[in-house]
């Protein structure tokens, strides 16, 4: 008996329940991303193009509220740039964080070391120092104003104990500056802390072995291995440091309010000041004061990102 079977054709109908289950896991993943990519448009995409709006419109506080700011461009970026103190303002945030970073990053580590020997109270003094890092910057700013006032401060008590003069840590334009990096190094501390003490925890202790079979001592180990292991952590921790640096804004307000005479002043309570300072708010001027502060961190993340191809690609 002759066996005859008959081509079977699949017609769209059919292919299409199995085109669905390949589409199935791409919704999905869609589905997922929406809320992470919705939270950003509103929450980051938005004010930045109002930012930049506002930077290039000339606003009062009637346009602001009704509308019809009339476009001037690029005039208050030539405004910002012109005025005595877009100088001062920058040079001081430029100092501000490069100290904040050199210091906390540079205590950081070394206390990140040193809790790396486990002892018994190691657990415990970690997470006391921790401290700072959590507590409201308004509370940091306002604790250590009342350390650092002249008249009645803890600090001018216990130098005067060892017979040094009393320092206007506030009101003094020499000390000023100082006294806001001072209490930034304090917060910023915790946070390198933790970052570094975790990439430390990542280095294999077969390393340090080898090492030390090798005739290297504690400065060598630290050199030659920590430091060089660590450089990925480290490049990370300062990127972010840099980044949150630039924009302290409520430590420099609460203890000096950028005074006296400008002495404090960095671009992020300068761009306050145009904006919320005064009578007559220069929305336009503050934005553009803003766009730059976030040119200065767009330019840092460029750079780390090419570091880091640099690293890759040797």
């Amino acid at each position: 008996m002759q066996d005859i079977r008959e081509p079977v054709t699949v017609g769209p109908a059919a292919r299409a329940p199995g085109r669905t289950g390949r589409r199935r896991p791409q919704l999905l993943a869609w589905a997922f991303l929406a809320p992470l990519v919705a939270y950003l448009v509103l929450c980051y995409g938005y004010p930045l193009v109002t930012n930049i709006d506002l930077s290039l419109r000339n606003y009062t506080v009637r346009t602001f509220v009704n509308g019809g700011a009339p476009l001037v461009w690029f005039d208050n970026y030539a405004a910002v740039f012109t005025d005595p103190t877009f100088r001062t303002a920058l040079l001081n945030t430029v100092v501000f964080t490069a100290v904040s970073l050199l210091f906390q990053y540079g205590i950081g580590l070394a206390m990140a070391v040193f809790f790396a020997r486990h002892f018994r109270l190691g657990p415990t003094l970690r997470a006391l120092f921790l401290v700072p890092w959590l507590l409201p910057l308004i509370v940091s700013g306002s604790t250590w104003a009342w350390l650092l006032n002249s008249e009645s401060g803890v600090v001018n008590s216990v130098l005067g104990w060892f017979g040094a003069g009393r320092i206007d840590w506030l009101t003094s334009p020499s000390m000023a500056l100082v006294s806001v990096i001072i209490a930034n190094i304090w917060i910023g501390v915790p946070f390198n802390l933790v970052v570094l003490h975790s990439g430390l925890q990542n280095i294999p202790a077969e390393v340090y072995e080898a090492a030390s079979l090798d005739g290297a001592g504690a400065w060598q180990r630290f050199r030659h291995v920590t430091f060089p292991l660590l450089r990925g952590v480290s490049a990370i921790t300062l990127l972010l440091g840099l980044v949150y640096t630039l924009k302290v804004f409520d430590v420099i307000w609460i203890m000096t309010k950028g005074g006296p005479g400008g002495s404090s002043t960095t671009l992020a309570t300068w761009s306050y000041q145009l904006g919320f300072g005064s009578m007559l708010p220069r929305f336009g001027p503050s934005a553009a004061v803003g766009n730059v502060l976030i040119l200065l961190a767009l330019a840092a993340g460029l750079l780390y990102i090419r570091a880091q191809r640099r690293q890759g690609e040797a």
